[in-house]
């Protein structure tokens, strides 16, 4: 038999994870709307377009430290948002168990490895390696 929750009870205290989850599929749901466009537009309608975009571009774009924290932050929530809806599916339909715990572990370490190889890729990208031969360097490198 369950207990039944009158108004006039004092509610459980303590960390709800399930409401703090929902509030960080809304919250970061509108910020990568802002991450995203902001992405598209600078990359396809400003200078050349579609057509520009190549490792030069990049390796351009991720030269200044601002787009370099744009697209990481674009990645880690992201990430976070479909890894946290997927385990919101896996809560919906299986049971708690064995099979829910590796389901959940699998998507939390595809997520965390994601994320690191992701954030290391931007943050360690050089278009411009020491001793590259200069006619394969982009040509805003210094030859």
């Amino acid at each position: 038999m369950t207990a039944i929750e009158f108004p006039g009870e004092p509610r459980r205290r303590g960390s709800n994870l399930e409401k703090w989850g929902w509030i960080y599929m809304r919250a970061s749901g509108v910020v990568l709307l802002v991450l995203i466009f902001g992405h598209l537009f600078m990359n396809l309608m400003v200078g050349d377009g579609i057509q520009a975009i190549d490792f030069g571009f990049v390796g351009g774009k991720w030269a200044d430290p601002f787009w370099q924290w744009w697209d990481v932050l674009m990645l880690w929530l992201a990430l976070i948002h479909g890894a946290n809806g997927m385990r919101t599916l896996v809560n919906d339909y299986t049971n708690p168990g064995t099979v829910q715990k590796l389901l959940k572990g699998a998507l939390f370490a595809a997520a965390a490895v994601l994320i690191i190889l992701g954030t290391l890729v931007v943050f360690t990208f050089e278009p411009c390696p020491a001793g590259a031969p200069a006619d394969l360097l982009p040509s805003f490198c210094a030859a």
